[in-house]
């Protein structure tokens, strides 16, 4: 691999893209012709047990390379943007020390930027009581009363987070109430156009057609139901995983807790996970546009997967100035 000189950053390559839009697939491609290893760029896939919800790759599918930051937490421990900040970063030092490209691949946008721009975080270690307070106040007057409080001091973050993101929305008040600065002011620092990434950055997202992933979306979900969303999230709540764990507030699992509990049927409840995914997706695109310097590549306008690998094998190799010929 031939890097630029003048340019000692080590290299990062990163895959993005909205739930459903194939990264997965597309990615083990690429760390197979790279000699990379994989980070999960994804906020769920942390939690052990958790896997038909998280459509995380089972061990036997991941074709002997390496993935790294799934598995490591019980679905009770809580998990941060900070924290992933802090275990991707030493991930991809490991991975340099093993002269392997570190590849970050996931759908996150906060996570993943975090690294790639070394965003700073204060008061993250939180205030439990705040947080307490928070949802006992949620609980009595209900999420979008809980929402409305947010509007009134941070409009644009009230705006980004849905009424019913709970622990979103508490985050979002937490950072006022601890630092006296808005999340939007925080977020709006950190994301400076100036400010200069650690790495030696390949930022590539997917995308496709709109109706076409929202038709993958849903196939998606029918597809965990068969293959036993429904038990999993059962399983999870009586090994004693309590409803408001961060984890249980995942797609996919807060909506089968609530059919679980009675408070919906079951058809209602799979009908509300696909619009709330389609939600979420429609989220990601938005954060994802607005991250500079990304290579989109439209994953159905492409013929044949071979040419949407070619596509992706340019722009890795324009990047990092490789010759094409390394792209095995």
């Amino acid at each position: 691999m031939t890097l630029l000189e003048e340019d000692r950053r080590p290299p990062l390559l990163v895959l993005v893209g909205p739930t459903a839009v194939g990264k997965t697939e597309l990615s083990l491609r690429i760390a197979q012709a790279l000699d990379c290893e994989i980070i999960s760029g994804d906020s769920m896939q942390v939690y052990r047990r958790m896997d038909i919800g998280t459509a995380k790759l089972p061990p036997d599918e991941r074709q002997g390379i390496p993935h790294h930051l799934i598995d490591i937490l019980d679905p009770e421990e809580p998990f941060s943007v900070s924290m992933f900040q802090q275990l991707c970063t030493e991930k991809i030092e490991e991975i340099r020390s093993r002269g392997k490209l570190p590849f970050i691949v996931g759908g996150t946008g906060l996570y993943v930027e975090s690294v790639c721009y070394g965003y700073t975080f204060q008061g993250d270690s939180g205030d439990e009581a705040f947080r307490a307070r928070m949802h006992a106040y949620a609980n009595e007057h209900g999420p979008e009363a809980l929402h409305a409080r947010l509007a009134a001091i941070d409009p644009a973050a009230a705006k980004r987070i849905h009424p019913h993101d709970e622990r979103r929305v508490i985050r979002a008040l937490e950072v006022f109430e601890t630092t006296g600065r808005t999340l939007s002011e925080t977020q709006a620092q950190t994301r400076g156009d100036d400010k200069r990434s650690p790495y030696r950055l390949c930022l590539i997202g997917l995308t496709m057609d709109r109706a076409e992933l929202y038709r993958r979306i849903d196939a998606r979900v029918d597809s965990m139901m068969e293959d036993g969303l429904v038990a999993e999230v059962d399983a999870l709540l009586k090994s004693g995983v309590p409803r408001n764990a961060v984890s249980m507030q995942g797609l996919g699992y807060k909506e089968i807790a609530s059919y679980l509990s009675g408070d919906l049927d079951l058809h209602a409840a799979v009908e509300l996970l696909k619009r709330d995914t389609r939600r979420y997706a429609k989220r990601q695109l938005s954060w994802f546009r607005h991250m500079k310097n990304l290579e989109w590549v439209d994953v159905g306008t492409q013929a044949k997967n071979t040419e949407l690998f070619a596509s992706i094998c340019a722009i890795i190799a324009g990047k990092f100035l490789l010759d094409l010929e390394y792209i095995r």
